[in-house]
């Protein structure tokens, strides 16, 4: 009896999980199921809607009388009475001839009439919360696409007629394709992109290394160089050498080509040990310390700083602080598909609401980081018809060797992403927008942008789904100062790694003086004509309206911690 009741006291004295532990472990076990999107937001949308539905009935009694309406236009289209309906922009399901052909082409316009009545009943009641309507809209776009017709071989044209030629074949070579890729397994021979030989090849070497990142310095190739060198900040959510893919479509290398000294930050792959990294710890062990190398290398010289996607708007907050502090050492800032205001971040804003950041928080603090696949998901579901159900219908069904080129083995290497940095970037910037709206600190000062006094140079895409390119436009609202501003042809990436000959590439470009008068941008497109051709030589000239004469290449930085493209960027995630 002592015996037993000394257990029983033990075991009321040991202490139990808290409650904040066993919530953040169920919602750990959750995200697997749920890609890591909450429970709570789609059946939270969907009640918002069904009670504004419920409470506009005269609304949706218009709804059914309107679906009467979408079928006599299919019989208007289908006798010639009525133009056909065309696809939305980016839309390429139906885009191969077999679709134009009978009874396929009745087919595709009873699905464009029907995609159109199911959007239409979604905004047709009153009151819904705008997240919530944009949310269901988004989510019943994705269950649109999954049952698009172009999905299933018994309904594809393109797929029967290629059934019908090879006799099966391409069914049987689809079929092998997908246990390859689900065994996870590459010959050699399917693997021709290696780091440091076909990608990320250009010439250079390691010359700083900390705990968070190792910055590169590219060798010259020209007998004199600009005096003031050019610094780099990639995004962390990816390897840095979209920036150095192959050599004829590297930045990097035409860069350096150009007479200019390039370096270049590689991020490290966290782990779960560098979950308390934060967002500012980014600016001071990554970009800061990147420039104060830079100056030592480089005698003192003023430097561009240029950053893309995450690294830009990470540039853009290190340029403030300089700016607020007295840091005069650079000479001009360069975004490229960056954002600094998040009130317009496109689809991506869908994924951030409180619930959303929350159940991710506790994800992520379970993990100590958030997983490339997890992000990569939510990325493909910005456009599944390209990323998802396309690669299917070419890989399984057309038995199509899986594409193989630069820029998708860059995409297939993904990163990890610390947990309180992601955290609050999340929050600071796409939640509450503080950078925009003059909240932001680092290092213990308020950011304004409209502090910084130098002449930028920002570079968006007409197609970005990652920061469409109004949203990007949005600093001329931010800042009065000498803004040159670029929209070119392309997505996200494809519009950034654009080099001189690449065909069908198109840009407009502007500049608006400081202080000058500053247009909306649709106006703004409006009013400048395209170009053919790639940007980058413009961004080059820009460069060189604020660099002084040509000098002798600076020597390489010491130590020598090796060749580029180092080691962090050999990590996988």
């Amino acid at each position: 009896m002592p015996d037993g009741s000394m257990q029983r006291s033990a075991d009321r004295a040991r202490p139990s999980p808290e409650p904040e532990v066993l919530d953040r472990l169920l919602h750990a076990w959750q995200s697997r199921f749920t890609g890591g999107a909450a429970p709570a937001s789609l059946p939270l949308a969907w009640m918002d809607w069904a009670i504004h539905a419920a409470n506009h009935p005269f609304r949706m009694a218009e709804q059914r009388h309107k679906a009467v309406d979408q079928w006599l236009r299919l019989g208007r289209i289908l006798t010639g009475l009525e133009t056909p309906v065309a696809p939305r922009p980016g839309d390429h399901r139906f885009a191969h001839p077999a679709w134009a052909a009978t009874p396929y082409a009745q087919l595709v316009q009873a699905v464009l009439l029907g995609e159109e009545w199911w959007q239409g009943l979604i905004a047709a009641p009153g009151g819904v919360a705008n997240h919530n309507r944009r949310l269901l809209a988004f989510e019943l776009q994705q269950w649109l696409d999954l049952l698009s017709p172009s999905n299933f071989p018994w309904t594809n044209p393109e797929i029967l007629a290629a059934t019908r030629a090879r006799h099966g074949a391409n069914l049987l070579e689809g079929l092998a394709n997908f246990l390859r890729e689900q065994s996870g397994k590459q010959d050699a021979d399917e693997q021709p992109f290696r780091l440091g030989q076909d990608l990320a090849a250009t010439p250079g070497r390691v010359v700083f290394r900390n705990d968070l990142m190792e910055l590169i310095q590219y060798a010259p190739t020209t007998s004199t160089v600009a005096a003031e060198p050019v610094l780099i900040v990639p995004a962390w959510i990816m390897k840095y050498y979209i920036l150095d893919l192959s050599p004829q479509n590297s930045l990097v290398r035409w860069l350096v080509d150009q007479g200019r000294t390039v370096f270049m930050i590689s991020w490290r792959n966290p782990d779960a040990a560098m979950r308390d990294i934060s967002l500012d710890d980014y600016r001071t062990a990554g970009v800061m310390a990147a420039l104060d190398v830079v100056c030592a290398i480089c005698g003192g010289q003023k430097t561009h700083l240029a950053g893309y996607c995450l690294g830009g708007t990470l540039a853009t907050i290190a340029a403030a602080h300089c700016a607020a502090t007295g840091d005069g050492r650079l000479t001009s800032l360069t975004l490229f598909a960056a954002q600094t205001d998040f009130s317009e971040a496109g689809e991506l804003q869908l994924f951030i609401s409180e619930d959303q950041l929350d159940f991710l928080d506790d994800v992520m603090k379970t993990q100590g980081y958030l997983s490339s696949r997890q992000m990569s998901s939510a990325f493909r579901m910005l456009r599944p018809n390209d990323l998802i159900w396309s690669r299917m219908i070419r890989d399984y069904f057309l038995g199509e060797a899986p594409a193989s080129f630069d820029l998708m083995a860059w995409n297939a290497d993904g990163t990890r992403l610390p947990a309180r940095m992601h955290a609050e970037y999340l929050r600071r910037l796409y939640l509450q927008n503080d950078l925009a709206a003059g909240h932001f600190t680092a290092g213990g000062q308020t950011l304004a942008l409209d502090d910084i006094r130098l002449p930028i140079f920002v570079v968006s895409t007409e197609t970005d789904h990652i920061a469409p390119w109004r949203s990007v436009y949005k600093l001329h609202f931010l800042n009065d100062g000498a803004i040159t501003f670029v929209l070119t042809s392309g997505g996200h990436n494809a519009g950034i790694v654009s080099e001189p000959g690449h065909p069908h590439r198109h840009f407009r470009i502007a500049t608006r003086a400081e202080g000058g008068h500053t247009l909306g941008p649709d106006e703004w497109q409006a009013a400048h004509a395209p170009q053919e051709g790639s940007w980058w030589p413009q961004w080059n000239a820009f460069l060189g309206t604020y660099s002084g004469p040509p000098v002798a290449p600076p020597s390489m930085g010491s130590p020598d911690l090796g060749p580029a493209p180092g080691s962090y960027v050999l990590e996988e995630g």
